[in-house]
């Protein structure tokens, strides 16, 4: 049974430290007071924080001029194709040219108490662009993972089911929403953006723990998505 319940109060819009986001007008608000956590199992769950970032429509203005969005390609069967979304990664935070990025990750390494040390973006232009069903690789061979994922931009349904397949329990996320995947999730379930109608341009940012070696500390990445 997948029960939701709230995590926190609510605290009003936090305001914009301009000095750590670079000048950027938006505020992420760092007591997570909209949280209410899925539990999908006993050894998964997904936090949805809905309104966690303020001024995302600016944020995503600067990202799409500002990122160096590639179109990549992949095989299918028996042929390559080009994967219906643009994307933009970078390895090392500390090296991103965008201020307003490494203050998101380091909020969100100070609550889940994970080091986000890297991230990248999707960004879904318009109706034909989405996600199949997946997990996060090489992520989804640890056994337990911390990933949030932020939405920018036009209203988009994200899913989550079972490995191989079984019923989804679907989040609506708007601009400015939180979704985290946590536990075992990249494991035991997949996920899924869905291709939807009418035209809509979205941005997602992704965080994640790399796979480590077992004898080093456990680092994290970020991930952006744009939509």
């Amino acid at each position: 049974m997948m029960i939701e319940q709230p995590l926190f109060s609510l605290a009003r819009t936090p305001d914009p430290d301009l000095e750590r986001t670079g000048g950027v007008n938006v505020a992420a608000d760092e007591t997570f007071a909209t949280a209410a956590r899925i539990q999908l199992d006993d050894t998964s769950w997904v936090d949805h924080v809905q309104g966690w970032l303020a001024g995302d429509g600016e944020l995503m203005e600067v990202l799409m001029r500002q990122a160096s969005w590639e179109q990549r390609s992949r095989w299918m069967y028996t042929r390559r194709v080009d994967e219906p979304r643009l994307t933009a990664e970078y390895p090392v935070i500390a090296n991103a040219p965008q201020p307003v990025l490494r203050y998101l990750t380091e909020v969100l390494s100070a609550h889940y108490g994970r080091p986000y040390a890297r991230l990248w973006m999707n960004w879904y232009r318009d109706n034909n662009d989405g996600t199949g069903w997946h997990a996060d690789r090489p992520q989804n061979q640890l056994d337990e993972t911390v990933i949030p994922v932020l939405s920018l931009g036009a209203t988009r349904r994200f899913l989550i089911r079972p490995e191989g397949g079984g019923p989804s329990t679907a989040i609506v996320a708007h601009g400015g929403d939180l979704v985290v995947m946590g536990g075992r999730c990249q494991k035991d379930y997949e996920h899924c953006v869905l291709v939807t109608v009418p035209f809509f341009n979205s941005l997602a940012v992704f965080g994640n723990v790399p796979r480590q070696d077992p004898d080093r500390p456990v680092q994290a990445h970020a991930a952006t998505e744009t939509t």
